[in-house]
């Protein structure tokens, strides 16, 4: 049967192959621009390591299976976050798609180059080009809250590759912004917990290791670190 008007004969079988072709067609151009995407961030990152490789914690960004089992340490009725190293932002996108609103996300990036890139493509969130051991005077100068009032730290910082001293600061510094019951969540490609025995004690913490991801370059797992809660003893009737 001809096509009403057409003067041609109407192919059905023909016509849903040609849609089925333009639907294709459309899902390769969106996965090839996504793959662009990823190329141009994963040179950006690598041309940052260049450039500092002992500031940079990889060579590669973090893959979406690690963001993925970050997330899972990161409850969805959270009040304040406050990532640590957002570098090309994997976790960044991950904690907003994980439900937690941009006025309520703190990014900090030191490498220029890379907060510039996250500030671009998260404009909705709160970007700052700043120190990690600056974190209590960070969030009151950024009006983000008030220390004590954070209730999960993501750390994308490679403190496996840092020094006593410097993971120290770093984590007093974490620890003062965080509520009693808040949590720091950190990856590393160590097999241990890569903050040093000493450093645990000094500043009563505690280790928990909840994830391990073979999907990533190198392989990783997930710890959260929190504040030790002392038990208490009862008293002995004499």
């Amino acid at each position: 049967m001809g096509g009403k008007g057409s003067g041609f004969p109407y192919d059905r079988d023909l016509n849903e192959r040609m849609a089925g072709m333009v639907i294709r067609t459309d899902k390769l151009k969106a996965t090839l621009k996504a793959r662009r995407q990823q190329a141009v961030t994963a040179w950006t990152f690598f041309q940052q390591w260049l450039k500092a490789p002992l500031t940079t914690a990889a060579i590669s960004p973090s893959s979406k299976e690690l963001a993925a089992e970050m997330m899972r340490e990161v409850p969805k009725e959270s009040g304040h976050v406050i990532e640590l190293g957002g570098g090309t932002g994997v976790f960044t996108e991950a904690l907003l798609d994980h439900g937690i609103p941009g006025e309520r996300l703190l990014v900090f990036e030191l490498n220029e180059t890379l907060h510039m890139h996250l500030r671009t493509k998260f404009p909705q969130a709160n970007i700052v080009c700043a120190d990690a051991r600056e974190l209590p005077r960070i969030v009151e100068a950024a009006n983000f809250c008030t220390p004590g009032e954070v209730d999960v730290i993501v750390s994308g910082l490679g403190l496996l590759s840092m020094s006593k001293e410097l993971q120290q600061e770093i984590l007093e510094a974490a620890f003062a912004v965080l509520s009693p019951q808040g949590r720091l969540v950190q990856f590393t490609y160590g097999p241990t917990c890569p903050v040093k025995r000493e450093v645990m004690r000094a500043l009563g913490l505690h280790a928990r290791r909840t994830g391990f991801t073979i999907w990533n370059v190198p392989p990783a797992s997930v710890y959260v670190i929190k504040k030790s809660v002392a038990k208490r003893v009862k008293a002995l009737r004499v």
